[in-house]
């Protein structure tokens, strides 16, 4: 029987169901040197021939780990937007694999695997192989496989059994296929289904380009809801440069509006650019490399930049060091250190340390004062981490539930595992929040026995649920927060050493509000604003005395008090304006000593306004009228004098 070639005729043995002993033989026979063309599949004799070339071990038995921990973390971040639009095929795959012994992974466009899912079983046996996140699965470093072949080639490629060139792989199955970018069609990653050989499925490379087109379907869908975001944006923002140059570009540098004025300016050299155009000659994409910074104008939507606006000024500016930054007016919401609020010294120690620490996988503990805001930090910690929106942030306080119950909470249980146990079992906290952020609340009430679970589901990644023995892995970053000074509670004996150790690889200290210089005179307008919106009120004004006695306050209450102070104010008075008279006796300046005659004077104000409620027939809101004065200062004189209200 003639040999097939490159190029040439399949014949039967060469197809997908050959059989794999003849596989086997010729990949023997390949690596001899005894035949350079065997009778294989000319995708896979190809992928030998480039295997070879490239070293790889024809008797290796896994692809190498390229990044794991931190770096893996990192990975994910720069492939967010493919990991988000994936989500959803993922989620659907995990009820499809169950018990099939197939899984699914997506991998970043050079083929390391950025998060795999489905069948338990085969999800372990990947590790062995490193088909596992962070394996790198490139021809050149696995040899012939699914993955890396479909990289090489840009299409589909399934890879069965003998037909991979690592001889610990062979006994393996994969399908996997190209993603690409909905708007400029480059390769931005891959999906694949593996399996042991005996789980091979003709339709498996079918599945996997239609689980791969799904993505690109949701991310078209993302970039056109970001691309209308952007451009609403835009729109917003015209009017404010409305003699200037206008060009729109997306997160990626696309080029989504070039304005006629920007165009003739570019061509009379306005802009230190190089364009790229298209058959069209339309605007694609352009180099911004030298241009002023102040021409850049990051546009923010909803806390997330979605591109720029690129000004290019019809008249040349100024000094640029005169231009203030552009401020972002919007509300990022929790999950970012934009929503910290504060300029003090004290605080931008903290929000630059924390910044620098959301970027590591590294356990992180929030020290500070009750009411000082270390959940915020904690969100903010998260939000700027997560590689999807989607990542859960679970958050739980380890003094709020009784001792019996903190081990079912954080790690769950199983049917039957205690008196009073839901009939289905529960998730614990730590598997609620896999994928994401488990936030541990007044850490140092931890029940010292139960600290060395903790310690180990920190050191494992492993958690054990409450009556069952069966191990669940969990990757979870913690943050554990407290008010206490734990090194004093190692001392006392009341919390472990070694876990103080592990939770506090890095530290955030939050300062109190008596040491946050200035921060009382932004915190009071911000929750002005955000609390007469909640409260469907107008904001009110604050005198000027109002605000040096918050000023000087000392807080012990920290930013907690002073909100709750500023809510009670709006809520309690009726007037426009908050006055030293509306404020709580404890926060309201000493009043100046009144002359000999106050006696008389109050005792004449007594019954002035005893007189007007009588006349009024009780009714207070008229009887201040009456008096001149707010119907919140009345309350307060009647309660000084101890005049009862009438019914």
């Amino acid at each position: 029987m003639p040999k097939t070639g490159i190029g040439a005729k399949q014949s039967p043995r060469s197809a997908i169901h050959a059989d794999e002993a003849s596989i086997m033989r010729a990949w023997e026979d390949f690596l001899a040197g005894v035949d350079d063309q065997p009778p294989v599949r000319n995708v896979v004799v190809n992928s030998w021939r480039r295997s070879l070339e490239s070293g790889v071990d024809a008797h290796g038995c896994s692809a190498p780990l390229a990044v794991r921990d931190d770096g893996l973390h990192h990975l994910r971040i720069r492939n967010r937007d493919l990991l988000t639009a994936a989500a959803g095929t993922l989620a659907e795959a995990i009820d499809l694999f169950i018990g099939t012994g197939s899984i699914m992974l997506v991998t970043d466009p050079s083929g390391v695997v950025l998060t795999t899912v489905g069948d338990r079983a085969t999800l372990e046996a990947g590790r062995e192989i490193h088909l596992e996140p962070g394996g790198n699965w490139q021809e050149s470093a696995a040899g012939t496989n699914g993955i890396g072949t479909a990289l090489i080639t840009r299409q589909p490629v399934l890879v069965h059994a003998s037909e991979h060139f690592c001889a610990g792989v062979k006994s393996w199955t994969c399908a996997a296929a190209p993603i690409r970018d909905p708007i400029d069609g480059s390769l931005i990653g891959l999906l694949d289904i593996s399996g042991p050989r005996q789980t091979f499925q003709r339709h498996n490379l079918a599945l996997a380009v239609v689980a791969a087109r799904q993505v690109e379907w949701a991310m078209a869908d993302q970039a056109r809801q970001e691309r209308v975001k952007l451009l609403e944006a835009c729109v917003a923002k015209l009017p404010t440069w409305v003699e200037d140059g206008i060009i729109a570009v997306d997160r990626k540098g696309r080029v989504l509006h070039v304005s006629d004025r920007a165009r003739t300016l570019l061509e009379h050299g306005s802009g230190p650019t190089r364009l790229v155009l298209d058959k069209e000659s339309r605007i694609t994409s352009l180099d911004t490399t030298g241009w002023p910074a102040e021409w850049m104008k990051p546009l923010d939507v909803d806390g997330e930049n979605l591109g720029a606006l690129l000004v290019i000024p019809a008249k040349p500016r100024r000094s640029s060091a005169k231009v203030p930054a552009a401020r972002h007016e919007g509300d990022p919401g929790r999950d970012s250190f934009a929503a910290i609020v504060g300029a003090s010294p004290a605080v931008r120690v903290a929000v630059d340390r924390a910044r620098r620490l959301a970027g590591r996988r590294a356990p992180v503990l929030i020290e500070g004062e009750t009411g000082t805001g270390k959940e915020l930090f904690a969100r903010a910690i998260h939000g700027e981490s997560a590689v999807s929106p989607s990542d859960p942030f679970i958050a739980f306080n380890c003094g709020a539930v009784s001792k019996e119950l903190v081990a079912s909470e954080l790690f769950g249980y199983v049917r039957g595992a205690f008196t009073g146990a839901a009939s289905e079992g529960r998730l614990g906290r730590f598997e609620l929040a896999d994928g994401g952020t488990l936030c541990l609340d007044e850490i140092g009430e931890l029940p010292l026995d139960l600290q060395p679970y903790l310690l180990r589901v920190l050191e494992e990644g492993i958690v054990y649920r409450v009556g069952d023995s069966e191990p669940r892995r969990v990757n979870v970053r913690l943050i554990a927060m407290t008010n206490r000074n734990l090194r004093d509670e190692v001392a006392a004996g009341r919390f472990r050493q070694d876990l103080f150790y592990r939770i506090s690889v890095t530290t955030v200290r939050i300062p109190p509000l008596r040491d946050r210089e200035g921060d009382t005179d932004l915190l009071v307008p911000h929750f002005n604003q955000l609390l007469s919106r909640r409260h469907d009120l107008p904001p009110k004004r604050f005198e000027p005395a109002v605000l040096d006695a918050l000023r000087h306050h000392s807080w012990p209450g920290n930013v907690r008090e002073l909100r709750n102070v500023v809510e009670s104010l709006l809520l309690m008075s009726d007037e426009d304006t908050i006055t030293v008279a509306d404020l709580p006796p404890d926060i309201a300046p000493p009043a100046p000593a009144e002359p000999a005659a106050g006696n008389k004077l109050e005792t004449l104000e007594r019954q002035a306004i005893e007189t007007t409620i009588a006349a009024h027939t009780g009714n207070l809101t008229t009887a201040a009228k009456a008096l001149g004065i707010s119907r919140t200062t009345l309350y307060r004189k009647m309660e000084h004098y101890g005049l009862e209200r009438y019914q």
